[in-house]
């Protein structure tokens, strides 16, 4: 019988929390079990395996960065929507560095994973028709401003900015070089 009180979302809580405290690098099925005070076999009840509870997380993380960045662009459209999805993007990385660690990036080989992963990249798309842009135009927007957000993110939280000069400076001239870069997209100007 599993444990009164433990649940599968209740061993994604528990390892939300230990990545939050500790960092992705501490997630293991044993951190997990000592977290929630059951022996690791116990675990085994309610997640198959560490790739299982990876999976769990990362659509839990899509599920909460489209939550906020849908939050934050609703109403919006054309520049604000886009500026409101890079803020939003960039909010949540830096907020939850460790979580945004363990977003993949890639298309993940899981269903539910990648249908995570897809609604998040069709609220990109969503915002960046407000250009006008469809086709491969619009794939190709949305991968500069994923590019974009990513790569800033990453280089934030991992403390790659060493310059004195300051950081939420860089990102609103980043979020401006886009808006301007979609614009002429949207225009035909390359």
């Amino acid at each position: 019988m599993p444990r009164a009180g433990l649940s599968r979302d209740a061993v994604v809580d528990a390892a939300l929390a230990l990545v939050d405290a500790d960092g992705p690098a501490a997630l293991t099925l044993a951190a997990v079990a000592a977290r929630t005070g059951v022996a690791t076999p116990s675990l085994y009840k309610h997640v198959g395996s560490l790739t299982e509870l990876r999976d769990l997380l990362a659509v839990r993380l899509f599920e909460q960065l489209r939550a906020e960045a849908t939050a934050a662009v609703l109403g919006l459209s054309g520049d604000a929507a886009l500026e409101a999805l890079m803020r939003a993007y960039h909010g949540y990385a830096v907020t939850h560095p460790h979580r945004y660690a363990l977003l993949p990036q890639a298309p993940a080989p899981d269903p539910a994973v990648a249908a995570a992963g897809e609604r998040f990249v069709e609220l990109c798309f969503a915002v960046l028709r407000g250009y006008g842009l469809d086709g491969d135009d619009l794939v190709h927007a949305t991968r500069i401003t994923r590019a974009a957000m990513h790569g800033f993110a990453v280089l934030h939280t991992s403390g790659g900015f060493g310059l004195p000069q300051d950081v939420e400076a860089t990102f609103d001239r980043l979020v401006a070089t886009v808006v301007r870069g979609m614009t002429a997209m949207a225009s035909g100007r390359r």
